[in-house]
């Protein structure tokens, strides 16, 4: 009995250790196996903002597997040197051609207006501007308020731009970290062609209100112009009920037996609802005699 306990215990021991051991190879060869080779490409050295130009000074390289190459990256910072940033990027993000501006196309603003677009300025206050959450990179639609006659009595708001995005807030043209509300005076908005003369147009005569979007909500849904008549009911001047129709004044015309005389003539007084009255006038010779009746209406 004492024999069979210490084979199974010894059987025990050989299976035990075969498991560490296959464990430390394990372990012992991941470690000493040699590194994956690497490349160096160029990544931000620090918080590169839209539209910054850039230096040697906000690049660096650093080690990439050789192995997952990453297209558009760089190895060299030299090749990078005065060109606009696009999209903003953070500290040690690697630097992609599709992030920044063509070659010779500036910094600022500009590089950041696709092609086809423009970017026009509004003036805004704390209210226009809702109360600052419109921020670089937000959507708005642009509410026009005015008269469309010149001069006219009866003001129309009208959303004529919709899912308009916001370029810059003032001279920022990216939001800061905690998206905090600004106090800025101009927004920039990104509009086509067509819309810049819209938006030029509109604030001639009339006033604007930016009206802020979710980003996710593209829908265009053209809302019908509304007139202020419409806050106070159907209509501001409401047209009068029409006057209780008056029965028309007739002319009688008699003519009595005997000998002719001068013509007859009756002529209808003012007519009293609801029948009508009739004064008749009969003249025979030098005498004159005047008559009175009412009839009244079935």
């Amino acid at each position: 009995m004492n024999r069979t306990r210490m084979l199974a215990f010894a059987l025990l021991a050989v299976v035990m250790s075969v498991m560490v051991a296959y464990v430390a190879y394990r372990v012992l060869k991941n470690r000493l196996a040699p590194p994956e080779e690497t490349t160096q490409i160029v990544v931000a050295a620090e918080k590169l903002p839209i539209g910054t130009r850039v230096t040697e000074t906000m690049l660096r390289t650093a080690s990439w597997p050789r192995g997952t190459p990453l297209d558009g990256s760089f190895g060299d910072p030299a090749q990078l040197l005065g060109r606009g940033v696009l999209v903003s990027m953070q500290p040690n993000e690697p630097v992609l051609e599709s992030k920044l501006a063509p070659r010779e196309a500036g910094a600022g603003l500009t590089t950041v207006i696709p092609e086809g677009m423009r970017a026009v300025s509004v003036l805004v206050n704390e209210v226009i501007g809702v109360a600052g959450f419109v921020l670089p990179g937000s959507h708005v639609d642009v509410i026009v308020i005015g008269s469309p006659d010149k001069g006219g009595s009866s003001d129309v708001s009208k959303v004529f731009l919709e899912n308009v995005e916001v370029l810059a807030a003032g001279t920022n043209v990216e939001r800061d970290a905690n998206g905090q509300p600004m106090k800025v005076n101009v927004v920039t908005l990104l509009v086509t062609p067509d819309d810049a003369e819209k938006l030029a147009l509109s604030t001639v005569d009339s006033r604007i209100q930016l009206a802020l979007r979710n980003p996710l909500d593209k829908d265009q849904s053209n809302p019908a112009a509304f007139r202020r008549a419409a806050l106070y009911g159907t209509s501001s001047s409401p047209t009068p009920a029409p006057a209780p129709s008056r029965p028309r004044a007739g002319v009688v015309k008699y003519k009595p037996k005997g000998p002719p005389g001068p013509a007859v003539v009756a002529a209808a007084a003012p007519a009293e609802a609801p029948g009508r009255t009739y004064t008749v006038e009969v003249i025979s010779g030098t005498k004159r005699e005047t008559s009175t009746f009412h009839v009244r209406e079935k």
